[in-house]
């Protein structure tokens, strides 16, 4: 059976966030040639932020954001609002480019970022709906519940303490939400629910009101040294810094440096305050499972339930989407895993679904990078975790481009070379196997207490 769909439905058109964002103001598009000190690519949370960070240090500098579209239409407007201090990558690869010590205190500048954003945010009046209550990992199998206490382990190993994460009591778990079928539950306190739009119009506003020009309908159709191509005139500048994160293989040169994964949320209606008194979640805790096939979710101001996967992977030639519309089996899929974890949630419905795409590089670690000879920058490759490290790669970015050695252009993901994914059609072929595998390994893990072997396989050919 299908996911019960609200009288007034909405699939795409960005997201959610955005349709309950108000009128927000139109930006005119670049016309004519330009000469500024420093080019951004991409109006999302790493271009603005790097922005707002030079112009900060900076105050005489010229900078001008070059967006496609407009500012949030990329994955800056349609995530699942986790602000949290989730590295994503593998430690130890970063610990192989770098030191172990380096990889602990990239952590801790991650988790710092938390208060950096919602600092920001409160100093120049964006209202983001910031609500700092942490982060709840669930185990629904034996075998998730496994993987969930080495988890906590692992964490422990690379500098995390008992107060950083640590698995709740039954008791404690009662307290603060009723999934169907838990099997154990982990908390940290680093993770705060916003409204993921709220936040990135408010930092475009921030960067304007400190002179910085933004102009949106001005896609860029190629990067050169010191230099940014658009339909509508050439952008020069000292650099040129390229923040488009999920859309990046649109660019000339760029199409296997990150794959855009596909991502898929639905908002269901507002519940009813009886179906809350149930299900609790009093605290807005982020909420994310320990399947491989990733969920994510956040109670939202207005009481609704928010919740994402992967649905999709990827398509063909690292194509994007257009209108951000979702795939009504992507969204059937998502309302089976919410109303499995709350059976009470069945009496609403989906009021809007819609999909996006995220940077993945082929390691699965985040990269930031500046060429001083060509002036050419980039940052991204966040692998789904990009709130909080959009903001440690725009500060890191901004003491690049002023030439600061600082605590930021040492951690190990500044500097890193990027490894390019397969051509087609072995791209395409291995990340759909990815996900097939990781799909049966959750469908089988139902009934055996152990992760299963095709999990195992799919990391492999993951590169994670």
């Amino acid at each position: 059976m299908g996911a019960p769909l609200s009288a007034d439905f909405q699939n795409g058109q960005v997201s959610f966030w955005r349709n309950t964002a108000g009128d927000l103001p139109a930006r005119p598009p670049l016309e004519g040639d330009l000469q500024v000190d420093v080019a951004i690519v991409g109006a999302g949370y790493t271009g603005l932020w790097t922005a707002y960070y030079l112009k900060k240090a900076r105050p005489d500098l010229r900078i001008a954001v070059l967006e496609a579209r407009h500012v949030g239409f990329g994955a800056s407007g349609r995530n699942g609002g986790w602000l949290s201090g989730e590295l994503g990558g593998s430690r130890e690869r970063y610990a192989a480019e770098s030191s172990r010590d380096a990889v602990i205190r990239m952590q801790r500048a991650v988790v710092d970022s938390i208060d950096e954003v919602t600092d920001v945010a409160a100093a120049e009046g964006i209202d983001a709906g910031i609500t700092r209550n942490g982060l709840l990992y669930t185990a629904l199998t034996e075998s998730q519940r496994g993987r969930l206490a080495k988890t906590v382990e692992y964490k422990r190993s690379w500098g995390y303490s008992e107060e950083d994460f640590r698995l709740l009591t039954e008791d404690e778990i009662r307290s603060r939400i009723t999934v169907s079928g838990v099997r154990a539950m982990a908390f940290s306190p680093h993770g705060a629910r916003i409204h993921p739009f709220a936040l990135v119009t408010g930092l475009a506003d921030a960067v304007e009101r400190l002179g910085v020009r933004i102009h949106e309908r001005t896609p860029v159709l190629a990067i050169e040294p010191r230099t940014a191509r658009t339909p509508h005139g050439v952008v020069s500048a000292d650099y040129v810094l390229r923040a488009t994160e999920g859309f990046t293989a649109g660019l000339p040169g760029a199409r296997r440096q990150w794959l855009p994964m596909n991502s898929v949320m639905i908002a269901t209606e507002p519940l009813s305050e009886r179906t809350w008194q149930r299900i609790g979640w009093d605290g807005f805790e982020l909420l994310g499972t320990q399947g491989h096939a990733f969920l994510y979710a956040q109670r939202t101001a207005d009481g609704r339930i928010a919740i994402g996967g992967r649905g999709n992977p990827y398509r063909f030639g690292s194509r994007t989407d257009v209108d951000a519309t979702a795939r009504p089996g992507d969204v059937d899929a998502l309302w089976s895993s919410l109303t499995a974890m709350f059976p009470d949630v069945r009496g609403s419905a989906v009021a809007h679904a819609w999909c996006g795409a995220l940077g993945v590089a082929r390691d699965w670690c985040a990269t930031v990078r500046l060429d001083h000879r060509s002036g050419i920058g980039i940052a991204g490759g966040y692998a789904g975790h990009g709130l909080a490290m959009a903001n440690l790669a725009g500060r890191a970015l901004r003491d690049l481009v002023l030439r600061r050695d600082s605590d930021l252009t040492s951690l190990p993901c500044v500097g890193r070379a990027v490894r390019s994914w397969e051509p087609e059609p072995l791209r395409w072929i291995g990340v759909q196997a990815l996900y097939a595998l990781y799909r049966r390994a959750d469908h089988n893990e139902r009934h055996r207490p152990d992760t299963s072997r095709l999990a195992r396989v799919a990391d492999a050919i993951s590169g994670r």
